[in-house]
């Protein structure tokens, strides 16, 4: 799909994840099978989203008030949380915070969109942000970000800018 684009490691990080759980497609992206196979309760209530840990008890609330598509990348999110950061958030000074949320955001896209499975859609293609919102269940705002950021790291590594 994008023979010039050169991953993050996050990038890479996260793609390599889901390949030893065996999730090569989007149809694999359960959010349930995800959990589950992580030893994370996933419970989806009226209430805000977070992630818990305590010890080897680990949980993901989802605001199930939420849209559907707007509720996965959420879980993306605490799930960012819960494998790559530590600490109470509340606890911990503002500027960690904000690196921690920062984080989050970056993991979402690329948990939500993985480039290994992009790799399968053509980036040509006219409807490719409602095919992505599709396939991956996600916000098409989510993918024209995706997108975007695709399309800058490969006009800078050639020395262009967009």
């Amino acid at each position: 799909m994008f023979p010039t684009y050169r991953p993050t490691p996050l990038e890479e990080w996260v793609s390599q994840f889901y390949c030893r759980l065996s999730i090569f497609h989007p149809e694999d992206l359960d959010e349930t099978e995800i959990a589950r196979s992580l030893g994370i309760y996933l419970f989806y209530k009226e209430a805000p989203c977070m992630s818990y840990e305590f010890g080897r008890f680990k949980s993901i609330t989802i605001d199930k008030r939420l849209k559907q598509k707007v509720q996965r990348e959420r879980f993306y999110h605490e799930l960012c949380h819960i494998l790559r950061h530590a600490g109470r958030q509340i606890m911990m000074p503002e500027a960690f915070r904000e690196l921690q949320e920062r984080d989050a955001k970056h993991f979402t896209r690329y948990a939500a969109l993985p480039l290994h499975m992009l790799k399968n859609f053509d980036p040509h293609d006219p409807y490719i942000i409602e095919n992505l919102s599709e396939r991956f269940n996600v916000t098409p705002e989510l993918c024209v970000d995706r997108l975007q950021r695709i399309k800058k790291n490969i006009f800078e590594g050639v020395g262009l800018y967009i």
